[in-house]
């Protein structure tokens, strides 16, 4: 028999009538060994570098196109081409590690579009992220609400179109008798205004999640539960855990003459007030309460304007001097500014200086210092004082016209 003689394979144009190769063996990885020349009929053999390649592999004679062995370098940059062709596809098979074996895992890839949703007009699901995002909002929704509702219904009786919103509010009616009347706006505004002419004094200070969560501390969560929820405590002028802002703040509550109380249902809002102030002996019956947006209402009530006309004002708070401009380009009369208030360890320094200011009405707009400054003024100096909050902010930056 003739000896088989080996041909190295060169860039030559492909004959009219290609042998095609034979198929590979289903084990066997299939790589494109040439690339076709976009125009022409030609092949140019794809080189590949090995690592470690010299004398001693060109002495093992040549090898075809596309199956020399891989160096490390282009085994990675494959896996990495790999990993980003399973990560772009539209389709996605399977559910994420972490939604396994908990509840409502059902429930939540019922709701993800489906390819056949695709198919028919659905947006594609390349923004994972987002598609997992809306499916959980909906569940949260449905278990927080609808299902509660299902699971209140009578055994065996369908409910009519009524909505979820309509139940609810039939079932507010029946329990009217149990909620605490909080004073309205307008109410407000005359008990200051009455205070101002009168000389006498009237603190009006508000409750939001940062004094709720510093009068929880050690009463309602641990210091653990704080840190974790108050992440913001301390731009707000408390740094957990602070026991005697805690007190100081509880015992602010007990003598302000008018409260502000959340009306949102949010996690740290109303839901918390109750046991904070069962904590600290607070009976809301026996407090005069009102909104906690009780500084936004007077301006949406057109009152902001005639409350601050004609009196003496001292502006308290880090935008205080920004505040005290705009405030006297609109022709109101500012007599004293204090700023900065570096949190509730800077009330003394603050009270200091109040002392020796003129004036019969203060806006503070300190954080959880300011129901502090508000009724030391009140108890202390005679005057009357409402915690401006973020009102301030809102008329320096145009946002609340005056």
């Amino acid at each position: 028999m003739t000896p088989l003689k080996m041909t190295t394979i060169t860039a030559k144009a492909a004959p009219a009538n290609p042998v095609k190769p034979a198929a590979k063996p289903a084990a066997a990885v299939s790589r494109p060994a040439v690339r076709t020349e976009a125009g022409s009929g030609a092949k140019t053999a794809v080189k590949r570098s090995t690592a470690g390649s010299g004398s001693g592999a060109a002495a093992a004679g040549p090898r075809l196109p596309g199956n020399a062995p891989k160096s490390k370098k282009q085994r990675a940059e494959g896996a990495k081409r790999t990993r980003a062709r399973k990560g772009t596809g539209a389709k996605r098979r399977g559910r994420p590690r972490r939604w396994r074996k908990r509840p409502g895992d059902q429930a939540v890839s019922a709701l993800l579009p489906t390819d056949h949703d695709q198919q028919d007009g659905m947006p594609p699901r390349d923004n994972y992220q987002e598609n997992a995002y809306t499916a959980g909002y909906e569940l949260g929704l449905y278990e927080g609400g609808e299902l509660l509702l299902e699971q209140a219904m009578p055994v065996n009786m369908l409910l009519p179109e009524v909505t979820l919103r309509e139940v609810i509010a039939m079932g507010a009616e029946h329990i009217r008798h149990l909620c605490q009347p909080l004073l309205d706006v307008h109410q407000v505004f005359a008990e200051m205004e009455a205070a101002i002419a009168e000389q006498r004094p009237c603190s009006v200070v508000r409750l939001g999640d940062g004094e709720l969560l510093t009068l929880a501390q050690e009463g309602v969560y641990d210091a653990a539960t704080i840190q974790r929820e108050g992440g913001f405590l301390p731009y707000a002028g408390v740094r957990p855990p602070d026991l005697n802002a805690r007190d100081q703040l509880a015992e602010s509550v007990r003598q302000a003459h008018i409260v502000g109380v959340p009306l949102s249902r949010r996690k740290h809002f109303q839901p918390l007030l109750h046991p904070v102030l069962r904590s600290h002996h607070l009976a809301p019956a026996g407090m005069r309460l009102t909104t906690s947006a009780v500084n936004y209402s007077l301006h949406q009530a057109g009152l902001l304007n005639t409350l601050l006309s004609g009196k003496q004002l001292l502006i308290i708070g880090n935008v205080a001097p920004a505040l005290a401009h705009v405030l006297s380009q609109r022709g109101f009369h500012v007599s004293g500014v204090i700023s900065p208030v570096r949190g509730v360890d800077d009330v003394e320094r603050v009270m200091n200086e109040i002392r020796g200011s003129e004036f019969n009405l203060a806006l503070v707009s300190a954080g959880i210092a300011a129901v502090i400054l508000c009724t030391r003024i009140a108890r202390e100096l005679g005057k009357t004082a409402l915690d401006f909050g973020h009102m301030a902010d809102g008329i320096v930056r145009g946002k609340y016209a005056l």
